[in-house]
Protein backbone atom coordinates (compact mmCIF):
# COMPACT_ATOMS: atom_id res chain seq x y z
CA UNK A 1 0.00 0.00 0.00
CA UNK A 2 2.92 2.40 0.53
CA UNK A 3 3.17 3.18 -3.14
CA UNK A 4 4.17 6.85 -2.84
CA UNK A 5 5.91 7.49 0.44
CA UNK A 6 8.28 4.54 0.18
CA UNK A 7 10.06 6.07 -2.85
CA UNK A 8 10.18 9.45 -1.11
CA UNK A 9 11.64 7.91 2.02
CA UNK A 10 14.21 6.05 -0.06
CA UNK A 11 15.03 9.28 -1.89
CA UNK A 12 16.01 10.89 1.39
CA UNK A 13 17.87 7.82 2.63
CA UNK A 14 19.97 7.75 -0.53
CA UNK A 15 21.70 10.93 0.58
CA UNK A 16 21.94 10.15 4.29
CA UNK A 17 25.22 9.05 5.85
CA UNK A 18 25.23 5.32 6.62
CA UNK A 19 25.05 6.06 10.34
CA UNK A 20 21.88 8.10 9.83
CA UNK A 21 20.02 5.63 7.61
CA UNK A 22 17.12 4.35 9.66
CA UNK A 23 13.86 2.86 8.49
CA UNK A 24 11.04 5.44 8.66
CA UNK A 25 8.16 4.74 11.01
CA UNK A 26 5.64 2.61 9.05
CA UNK A 27 2.59 4.25 10.63
CA UNK A 28 3.85 7.73 9.77
CA UNK A 29 4.71 6.61 6.25
CA UNK A 30 1.20 5.23 5.83
CA UNK A 31 -0.37 8.46 7.10
CA UNK A 32 1.66 10.58 4.71
CA UNK A 33 0.99 8.21 1.84
CA UNK A 34 -2.76 8.34 2.35
CA UNK A 35 -2.75 12.13 2.63
CA UNK A 36 -0.72 12.61 -0.54
CA UNK A 37 -2.61 10.01 -2.55
CA UNK A 38 -5.82 11.86 -1.69
CA UNK A 39 -4.61 15.13 -3.20
CA UNK A 40 -6.60 15.61 -6.42
CA UNK A 41 -4.80 15.67 -9.72
CA UNK A 42 -4.56 19.19 -11.09
CA UNK A 43 -4.41 20.56 -14.60
CA UNK A 44 -1.85 23.22 -13.66
CA UNK A 45 -2.50 26.93 -13.64
CA UNK A 46 -0.88 27.66 -17.00
CA UNK A 47 -2.81 28.71 -20.10
CA UNK A 48 -3.15 25.14 -21.45
CA UNK A 49 -4.81 22.81 -18.88
CA UNK A 50 -2.88 19.57 -18.72
CA UNK A 51 -3.88 15.91 -18.66
CA UNK A 52 -2.05 12.84 -17.38
CA UNK A 53 -1.97 9.93 -19.81
CA UNK A 54 -0.40 6.54 -20.46
CA UNK A 55 0.30 5.37 -24.01
CA UNK A 56 0.70 1.81 -25.28
CA UNK A 57 3.49 3.03 -27.56
CA UNK A 58 5.52 3.99 -24.46
CA UNK A 59 4.87 1.29 -21.83
CA UNK A 60 5.64 1.97 -18.19
CA UNK A 61 5.78 5.73 -18.58
CA UNK A 62 3.41 8.57 -17.74
CA UNK A 63 2.94 11.48 -20.14
CA UNK A 64 1.75 14.99 -19.21
CA UNK A 65 0.61 17.38 -21.93
CA UNK A 66 -1.97 20.06 -22.72
CA UNK A 67 -5.42 18.54 -23.08
CA UNK A 68 -5.84 20.38 -26.37
CA UNK A 69 -2.97 19.26 -28.57
CA UNK A 70 -3.58 21.73 -31.37
CA UNK A 71 -0.92 24.35 -30.67
CA UNK A 72 -2.83 27.48 -29.70
CA UNK A 73 0.43 28.72 -28.18
CA UNK A 74 1.77 29.29 -31.67
CA UNK A 75 4.24 26.45 -31.90
CA UNK A 76 5.12 22.93 -30.93
CA UNK A 77 5.75 21.56 -27.44
CA UNK A 78 9.25 21.45 -25.96
CA UNK A 79 10.01 18.18 -24.17
CA UNK A 80 10.95 17.64 -20.52
CA UNK A 81 11.94 14.15 -19.36
CA UNK A 82 11.92 13.53 -15.62
CA UNK A 83 13.78 11.31 -13.15
CA UNK A 84 11.58 10.35 -10.20
CA UNK A 85 12.53 10.83 -6.57
CA UNK A 86 14.09 7.62 -5.30
CA UNK A 87 14.44 6.59 -8.98
CA UNK A 88 10.99 5.14 -8.26
CA UNK A 89 8.91 3.11 -10.67
CA UNK A 90 6.04 5.61 -10.44
CA UNK A 91 5.54 8.12 -13.23
CA UNK A 92 2.98 10.02 -11.17
CA UNK A 93 5.14 10.53 -8.08
CA UNK A 94 5.61 14.24 -8.95
CA UNK A 95 2.26 14.64 -10.72
CA UNK A 96 1.40 18.14 -9.45
CA UNK A 97 4.81 19.50 -10.42
CA UNK A 98 4.84 17.86 -13.85
CA UNK A 99 1.26 18.81 -14.72
CA UNK A 100 2.13 22.40 -13.84
CA UNK A 101 4.96 22.37 -16.37
CA UNK A 102 2.76 20.71 -19.00
CA UNK A 103 0.10 23.40 -18.56
CA UNK A 104 2.53 25.91 -20.07
CA UNK A 105 2.62 23.98 -23.34
CA UNK A 106 5.19 21.25 -22.64
CA UNK A 107 5.31 17.53 -23.27
CA UNK A 108 6.56 16.01 -20.00
CA UNK A 109 7.44 12.32 -19.60
CA UNK A 110 8.33 10.32 -16.48
CA UNK A 111 9.29 6.64 -16.23
CA UNK A 112 7.11 4.13 -14.43
CA UNK A 113 3.36 3.50 -14.62
CA UNK A 114 0.82 5.64 -12.82
CA UNK A 115 1.01 4.19 -9.30
CA UNK A 116 -0.01 7.07 -7.03
CA UNK A 117 -2.74 9.65 -6.63
CA UNK A 118 -6.50 9.25 -7.05
CA UNK A 119 -6.03 8.52 -10.76
CA UNK A 120 -3.61 5.62 -10.23
CA UNK A 121 -4.03 2.89 -12.84
CA UNK A 122 -1.50 0.44 -11.36
CA UNK A 123 -0.95 -1.01 -7.93
CA UNK A 124 2.12 -0.55 -5.78
CA UNK A 125 5.49 -1.51 -7.16
CA UNK A 126 6.80 -4.83 -5.87
CA UNK A 127 8.74 -4.47 -2.63
CA UNK A 128 12.47 -4.30 -3.18
CA UNK A 129 14.32 -5.90 -0.27
CA UNK A 130 17.10 -3.78 1.11
CA UNK A 131 20.52 -5.42 1.08
CA UNK A 132 22.63 -5.75 4.21
CA UNK A 133 24.74 -2.81 3.06
CA UNK A 134 23.75 0.19 0.96
CA UNK A 135 20.50 0.57 -0.93
CA UNK A 136 18.78 -1.64 -3.50
CA UNK A 137 19.29 -1.01 -7.21
CA UNK A 138 17.09 1.78 -8.59
CA UNK A 139 13.73 0.70 -9.98
CA UNK A 140 14.31 2.91 -13.03
CA UNK A 141 17.43 3.81 -14.99
CA UNK A 142 18.69 6.77 -16.96
CA UNK A 143 17.83 4.76 -20.07
CA UNK A 144 14.19 4.70 -18.90
CA UNK A 145 14.28 8.47 -18.50
CA UNK A 146 15.82 9.05 -21.92
CA UNK A 147 13.33 6.70 -23.58
CA UNK A 148 10.88 9.57 -23.25
CA UNK A 149 12.94 11.71 -25.64
CA UNK A 150 13.26 8.98 -28.23
CA UNK A 151 9.52 8.35 -28.05
CA UNK A 152 8.63 12.06 -28.34
CA UNK A 153 10.83 12.46 -31.42
CA UNK A 154 9.31 9.37 -33.01
CA UNK A 155 5.78 10.59 -32.25
CA UNK A 156 6.47 13.92 -33.91
CA UNK A 157 7.37 12.09 -37.12
CA UNK A 158 4.45 9.61 -37.05
CA UNK A 159 1.35 10.75 -39.01
CA UNK A 160 -0.76 8.33 -36.94
CA UNK A 161 0.26 9.92 -33.64
CA UNK A 162 -1.74 12.64 -31.88
CA UNK A 163 1.63 14.35 -31.39
CA UNK A 164 2.47 14.40 -35.11
CA UNK A 165 4.19 17.68 -35.96
CA UNK A 166 3.55 19.03 -32.46
CA UNK A 167 6.84 18.28 -30.70
CA UNK A 168 9.71 20.78 -30.60
CA UNK A 169 12.35 18.12 -31.16
CA UNK A 170 15.14 20.69 -30.96
CA UNK A 171 14.12 22.00 -27.51
CA UNK A 172 14.76 19.30 -24.92
CA UNK A 173 15.31 19.34 -21.16
CA UNK A 174 16.07 16.71 -18.55
CA UNK A 175 15.15 17.18 -14.89
CA UNK A 176 14.81 15.06 -11.78
CA UNK A 177 14.40 14.92 -8.03
CA UNK A 178 16.87 13.34 -5.57
CA UNK A 179 17.98 10.01 -7.09
CA UNK A 180 16.21 11.19 -10.25
CA UNK A 181 18.43 14.26 -10.15
CA UNK A 182 21.42 11.93 -10.39
CA UNK A 183 19.76 10.42 -13.47
CA UNK A 184 19.44 13.94 -14.90
CA UNK A 185 23.17 14.48 -14.36
CA UNK A 186 23.88 11.17 -16.09
CA UNK A 187 21.67 12.17 -19.04
CA UNK A 188 23.09 15.68 -19.39
CA UNK A 189 25.98 14.57 -21.58
CA UNK A 190 23.54 13.70 -24.38
CA UNK A 191 24.17 16.40 -27.03
CA UNK A 192 20.44 16.76 -27.65
CA UNK A 193 19.77 18.13 -24.17
CA UNK A 194 19.46 21.93 -24.09
CA UNK A 195 19.12 22.48 -20.34
CA UNK A 196 19.20 20.54 -17.06
CA UNK A 197 17.21 21.01 -13.81
CA UNK A 198 18.37 19.14 -10.72
CA UNK A 199 16.03 19.19 -7.71
CA UNK A 200 17.27 18.38 -4.18
CA UNK A 201 20.17 16.36 -5.45
CA UNK A 202 23.89 16.27 -6.12
CA UNK A 203 26.63 13.72 -6.57
CA UNK A 204 27.85 12.25 -3.28
CA UNK A 205 30.76 14.25 -1.94
CA UNK A 206 32.40 11.01 -0.82
CA UNK A 207 31.85 9.68 -4.38
CA UNK A 208 30.94 6.37 -2.74
CA UNK A 209 27.38 5.74 -3.92
CA UNK A 210 25.33 3.50 -1.61
CA UNK A 211 22.94 2.72 -4.49
CA UNK A 212 23.67 -0.67 -5.98
CA UNK A 213 24.30 -0.72 -9.75
CA UNK A 214 24.28 3.10 -10.01
CA UNK A 215 27.70 4.59 -10.63
CA UNK A 216 28.04 8.35 -10.24
CA UNK A 217 31.10 10.53 -9.70
CA UNK A 218 31.99 14.19 -9.73
CA UNK A 219 33.70 13.60 -13.10
CA UNK A 220 30.21 13.37 -14.60
CA UNK A 221 29.77 17.11 -14.03
CA UNK A 222 32.09 17.65 -16.99
CA UNK A 223 29.30 16.21 -19.13
CA UNK A 224 27.33 19.44 -18.71
CA UNK A 225 27.38 21.31 -22.01
CA UNK A 226 24.31 23.48 -21.43
CA UNK A 227 22.86 25.87 -18.83
CA UNK A 228 22.14 24.09 -15.54
CA UNK A 229 19.85 24.91 -12.62
CA UNK A 230 20.09 23.26 -9.20
CA UNK A 231 16.99 23.73 -7.00
CA UNK A 232 17.85 22.89 -3.40
CA UNK A 233 15.83 22.78 -0.17
CA UNK A 234 18.10 24.67 2.21
CA UNK A 235 20.27 23.35 5.04
CA UNK A 236 17.67 20.76 6.07
CA UNK A 237 17.78 19.20 2.60
CA UNK A 238 19.85 16.07 3.09
CA UNK A 239 21.34 16.51 -0.40
CA UNK A 240 22.29 20.15 0.28
CA UNK A 241 26.06 19.60 0.77
CA UNK A 242 26.22 17.51 -2.39
CA UNK A 243 24.39 20.07 -4.53
CA UNK A 244 26.48 22.97 -3.22
CA UNK A 245 29.67 21.05 -3.92
CA UNK A 246 28.52 20.24 -7.46
CA UNK A 247 27.78 23.92 -8.05
CA UNK A 248 31.20 24.96 -6.73
CA UNK A 249 32.96 22.52 -9.07
CA UNK A 250 31.20 23.53 -12.30
CA UNK A 251 33.08 26.30 -14.08
CA UNK A 252 32.65 25.48 -17.77
CA UNK A 253 28.94 26.19 -18.39
CA UNK A 254 26.46 28.77 -17.09
CA UNK A 255 24.99 27.47 -13.84
CA UNK A 256 22.65 28.69 -11.10
CA UNK A 257 21.64 27.34 -7.71
CA UNK A 258 18.27 28.39 -6.30
CA UNK A 259 17.86 27.55 -2.61
CA UNK A 260 14.56 27.57 -0.71
CA UNK A 261 14.49 26.34 2.92
CA UNK A 262 11.81 23.64 2.53
CA UNK A 263 13.86 20.46 3.05
CA UNK A 264 14.55 17.51 0.79
CA UNK A 265 10.91 16.95 -0.18
CA UNK A 266 10.73 20.32 -1.92
CA UNK A 267 7.30 21.72 -2.73
CA UNK A 268 6.11 18.84 -4.90
CA UNK A 269 2.85 18.31 -2.99
CA UNK A 270 1.90 21.94 -2.57
CA UNK A 271 -0.83 23.27 -4.89
CA UNK A 272 0.34 23.22 -8.51
CA UNK A 273 3.73 21.96 -7.35
CA UNK A 274 4.43 25.03 -5.23
CA UNK A 275 7.24 27.53 -5.57
CA UNK A 276 9.75 25.08 -7.07
CA UNK A 277 7.41 24.24 -9.95
CA UNK A 278 6.98 27.91 -10.84
CA UNK A 279 10.74 28.40 -10.80
CA UNK A 280 11.08 25.35 -13.06
CA UNK A 281 8.49 26.77 -15.47
CA UNK A 282 10.24 30.14 -15.60
CA UNK A 283 13.58 28.44 -16.23
CA UNK A 284 12.17 26.34 -19.06
CA UNK A 285 10.36 29.30 -20.61
CA UNK A 286 13.61 31.26 -20.55
CA UNK A 287 15.94 28.50 -21.70
CA UNK A 288 13.74 26.69 -24.23
CA UNK A 289 11.55 29.53 -25.50
CA UNK A 290 13.81 32.52 -24.99
CA UNK A 291 11.20 34.32 -22.87
CA UNK A 292 13.00 37.34 -21.41
CA UNK A 293 10.16 38.05 -18.97
CA UNK A 294 10.51 34.57 -17.47
CA UNK A 295 14.28 35.14 -17.44
CA UNK A 296 13.81 38.06 -15.07
CA UNK A 297 13.20 35.46 -12.36
CA UNK A 298 16.94 34.75 -12.58
CA UNK A 299 18.67 37.72 -14.24
CA UNK A 300 19.60 41.21 -13.13
CA UNK A 301 20.44 42.63 -9.72
CA UNK A 302 16.76 42.81 -8.77
CA UNK A 303 15.70 39.44 -10.17
CA UNK A 304 12.58 37.87 -8.67
CA UNK A 305 14.63 35.36 -6.70
CA UNK A 306 17.21 37.95 -5.66
CA UNK A 307 15.15 40.11 -3.32
CA UNK A 308 11.89 40.09 -1.43
CA UNK A 309 11.63 36.29 -1.24
CA UNK A 310 12.89 33.34 0.78
CA UNK A 311 14.98 32.17 -2.13
CA UNK A 312 18.75 32.50 -2.27
CA UNK A 313 20.18 32.55 -5.78
CA UNK A 314 23.79 31.86 -6.75
CA UNK A 315 24.97 32.43 -10.34
CA UNK A 316 28.14 31.69 -12.33
CA UNK A 317 29.17 31.94 -15.95
CA UNK A 318 26.37 34.15 -17.25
Amino acid sequence: MMRLILPLAMAAMMFAPASAQQAPDPAEMRRQMEARNAIPDTAGDGPYPAVIEEYASLPDHVVYHPAELAPPFGGSMPVVVWGNGGCADDGSSARLHLAQIASYGYLVIAPGPRRSGPGATHGPAPERPRPAEGLPPPATSVADVMAGIDWAIAQDADPASPFYGRVATGRLAVAGHSCGGLQAIQAAADPRIDTVLIHNSGIYNSEASPIQSMTVSKAMLRGFHQPVLYVMGGPNDIAHPNGLDDYARVDHVPIMLADLPVGHGGTFFEPYGGAAAQVAVDWLEWQLRGDAVAGRTFTGENCRLCSGSQWTLSRKGW
